[in-house]
């Protein structure tokens, strides 16, 4: 019976420390992403909250900015242009 707790715990030890692995590929963004979606975040705040209100933060965010992109300010665009072009490989 101890043998099972033990192989139990075990094993949920080992589960668990899958799931606190970092996601696949294993890198984080980069500091220019980084600093760029902030930038995009900062510069698109105001035409987050007129045009995406009620929308999920993150990606369906972005995608309705990408969407509504001809009612965007010209500073989101141009944080937008700029976060995509730091998402290229050099």
């Amino acid at each position: 019976m101890k043998l099972r707790i033990a192989i139990t715990l075990a094993a949920l030890a080992v589960a668990g420390s899958a799931f606190a692995q970092p996601p696949a590929g294993g890198q984080s963004p980069s500091p220019e992403m980084q600093a760029a979606r902030k930038a995009m975040m900062d510069a698109c705040a105001t035409d987050t909250k007129t045009l995406c209100d009620g929308k999920a933060a993150g990606r369906e965010t972005m995608m309705c900015l990408r969407d509504s992109a001809d009612k965007v300010s010209a500073p989101c665009k141009d944080a937008m242009a700029k976060m995509m072009a730091a998402r290229r490989p050099q």
